[in-house]
């Protein structure tokens, strides 16, 4: 089995900066690309940012600039450093992994529980 745990959520003032973690951990041989996504209420869930085992990186069109995502491959963690945050950013933020379980098998997606984040203006 495989869980991803979020953290570091919280309320903040429009201005303000945050720092999220999400640690995977469980049956893991290794762990490909991480990402976040976030979904605010009666919106889709949207791809806020990602980045691949090798560290290549890619943001939303309207993070880029105020988001940094980040990871430590040696505790299987990412992190999303959030600075500028606007009230537009409101949402619960979701952390997923692409999980490789045993040398022989295929990535699989596993996703966190979210935690929330908002942004008063």
């Amino acid at each position: 089995q495989v869980q991803v745990v979020e953290s570091g959520g919280g309320l903040v003032q429009a201005g303000g900066s945050l720092r999220l973690s999400c640690a995977a951990s469980g049956s893991i041989f290794r762990v490909n690309a991480m990402g976040w996504h976030r979904q605010a209420p009666g919106q889709q869930r949207e791809l806020v940012a990602g980045i691949t085992s090798r560290g290549n990186t890619n943001y939303a069109d309207s993070v880029k600039g105020r988001f940094t995502i980040s990871r430590d491959n040696a505790k299987n963690t990412v992190y999303l450093q959030m600075n500028s945050l606007k009230p537009e950013d409101t949402a619960v933020y979701y952390c997923n992994a692409a999980v490789v379980t045993t040398r022989y098998s295929y990535a699989n997606d596993y996703w966190g529980q979210g935690t929330q984040v908002t942004v008063s203006s």
